[in-house]
């Protein structure tokens, strides 16, 4: 398996950057993950993270060095990332959970899969035409889609990963890549700023490490002061007998070898990889009842 890979993210005109992407694979597999930890609620960055390093842990452990099924892998590693976020608010007594996007792509056998949750998108283009694009789980999109009237601040989800309730995602089929198709993982940093068609003519015909840049770039120009933080995390789908300078050939490593851009130390408790229903009903509850105790503590005060 060969690809060529880059990855860039801008802190913009925020005082953070709350966004998290990386990448690791095994000789048969690799996967691509990206995360944008949302404002409004402590700790994004935190709960971007926390989601990289629990997909990533799970990718590890399962991809052996093909993982068995990628959508179902895909499902169990968006939801472990919910759950880990659940446990570390809890442990930390939060009042209201951190809270994050998702956007995960596996390769393996010459094809892609793919699972999103929240905003953060996914492109697929072939020979500068988009092949396929993730839909937001916004109520803008939702408008777009539907025809429903809906809220039209298009910054407003109606789900993510560390909200009290289950995330709603979509997983794609499996799909057969052809030679120099192109996926890119983006937050909304990127497309709030650059149209489809200013995206695809800015990664038609150029390798991966010059149009992850020029993207970023141009998103940053045209967002001004007030831009977003901007995350691309990109690869070009090769034959062995392509190489650029950002090619990864996984058939240089052994069959049990992992290897990962994803930091692993932080807050992820690695003992433990699942939390049954009732343990994610008691970490709720623990968290809505602090927030009531605060919101009554107020009410004294007033």
């Amino acid at each position: 398996m060969k690809f060529s890979v880059f990855q860039l993210s801008r802190r913009g005109g925020r005082a953070l950057n709350e966004d998290r992407m990386g990448y690791c694979y095994t000789r048969e597999a690799a996967l691509f993950v990206l995360a944008d930890g949302m404002g409004g609620h402590p700790d994004g960055e935190i709960a971007a993270q926390i989601a990289l390093q629990a997909v990533s842990l799970h990718f590890q452990q399962k991809a052996k060095p093909l993982l068995a099924d990628p959508r179902l892998f895909l499902e169990e590693a968006l939801l472990l990332a919910h759950r880990q976020i659940l446990r570390y608010a809890a442990a930390k007594g939060m009042m209201d959970t951190p809270r994050t996007t998702l956007v995960a792509a596996v390769l393996q056998e010459g094809r892609v899969t793919w699972i999103h949750c929240g905003d953060s998108r996914l492109y697929w283009v072939r020979e500068g035409q988009l092949v396929e694009r993730t839909r937001d789980h916004s109520y803008s999109e939702m408008r777009k889609v539907s025809g429903v009237l809906t809220p039209a601040n298009r910054n407003v989800l109606f789900t993510c990963l560390g909200s009290p309730s289950k995330p709603i995602f979509d997983v794609s089929e499996t799909k057969r890549l052809e030679e120099g198709d192109q996926i890119m993982l983006c937050s909304d940093g990127l497309w709030g700023s650059l149209s489809t068609a200013e995206i695809l003519q800015l990664m038609h015909g150029k390798v991966v490490a010059h149009f992850v840049p020029m993207l970023v770039d141009s998103a940053l120009k045209r967002a001004g002061d007030s831009s977003d933080n901007v995350t691309v995390l990109a690869l070009v789908w090769e034959t062995p007998n392509n190489f650029e300078p950002s090619s990864i050939s996984t058939l240089e490593i052994d069959d049990l070898d992992f290897k990962s851009t994803i930091q692993a130390a932080g807050p992820l408790d690695e003992s433990e990889d699942d939390l049954d229903d009732e343990a994610i009903e008691r970490s709720i509850a623990e968290i809505n009842d602090a927030i009531r105790r605060s919101a009554e503590r107020q009410k004294t005060k007033v």
